[in-house]
């Protein structure tokens, strides 16, 4: 086992935290957020989702995001998109490069997107159909990977099907989310030595949450195993809507400080990437959830 020489950290702060957030983020701080994240070195942020602002009214003005950024050219911007709909919304708004979602869990995935697994499967063919045909990758996201908040634990089998059919539809990568926080290290080496049989390792995203205070142990895990693609989102946006009061998405200034001690590459400048947090933050009226970004905070001159 050893680490990688470097790492690619997808920011998902925009996006997966944003959307869990009670108070929503206006648009142009949204624009603001995401523009200081590229500043400070993120070359892969979520920037939206194309998806019913019924149920995620955080993300009803991702058209104008993408309108308002200013686009580096060595940086990317996913989207995220439920169906063909989506798709069609993301491209006329202007993205490259689009994200889908489904889960490891039946359970969950009845409750969150009202079909089973295999129907949201079949939903996602046609768009990465389209997709192709465009050349425009797809990224897979895996849900409750180390657990369910209806099912409990999660067979690693059963996350690895899943995530065999999404690459054979044509995403290109897969994040495996552990969406309620409750993984361990063990369990953690245990799905990637699982998933990693039927899916290369250089394809497979750690996306843990930090809910029971595990995620940097269990990235840890994962890294030493070769895992090179880390999804984190900045100051902790985000929480966990299963477990009220918990903290979400593993911070990004959190993983870039352990990242840097172990000697692997991010090429993030944390000073601009906390101070793009605590903007964000201050907004949104609460501090950030992740140790760096509040130690950084205390020390920084008045």
């Amino acid at each position: 086992m050893s680490f990688p020489d470097k790492v690619r950290i997808v920011e998902v702060g925009p996006r997966d935290g944003l959307q869990n957030e009670a108070k929503p983020l206006p648009a142009l701080m949204k624009i603001k957020l995401i523009d200081d994240l590229a500043a400070a070195g993120l070359r892969e942020i979520e920037a939206g989702a194309f998806v019913s602002p019924k149920w995620v009214p955080q993300m009803a003005d991702s058209a104008a995001v993408l309108a308002g950024i200013t686009r580096r050219a060595n940086v990317r911007y996913p989207v995220l998109v439920p169906n063909l709909q989506g798709f069609e919304a993301a491209l006329a708004a202007g993205a490259r490069e689009i994200s889908v979602f489904a889960a490891a869990s039946e359970s969950f995935s009845q409750k969150n997107t009202n079909c089973s697994i295999a129907e949201s499967l079949a939903r996602f063919q046609p768009v990465l159909e389209k997709a192709g045909s465009l050349g425009i990758p797809v990224r897979g996201y895996v849900s409750c990977v180390l657990g369910c908040p209806y099912e409990g634990e999660i067979a690693p089998d059963q996350v690895a099907a899943v995530a065999s059919e999404l690459i054979s539809l044509g995403c290109n990568e897969i994040s495996l989310g552990d969406t309620i926080g409750v993984g361990t290290p063990k369990a953690a080496r245990r799905l990637i030595e699982t998933v990693s049989r039927r899916v290369p390792l250089n394809q497979l995203a750690a996306h843990f949450h930090d809910t029971y205070g595990q995620a940097l142990a269990n990235l840890y895990a994962v890294l030493e195993m070769g895992v090179g693609i880390v999804d984190a989102s900045v100051a902790g946006l985000g929480g966990c809507p299963y477990a009220p009061g918990a903290s979400g998405n593993v911070a990004t200034e959190d993983v870039v400080y352990m990242l840097g001690g172990l000697g692997i590459e991010t090429g993030i400048d944390l000073q601009r990437l906390a101070e793009a947090g605590w903007c964000a933050m201050d907004h949104i009226g609460r501090a950030p959830s992740g140790s760096v970004s509040r130690v950084m905070r205390q020390k920084r001159p008045v």
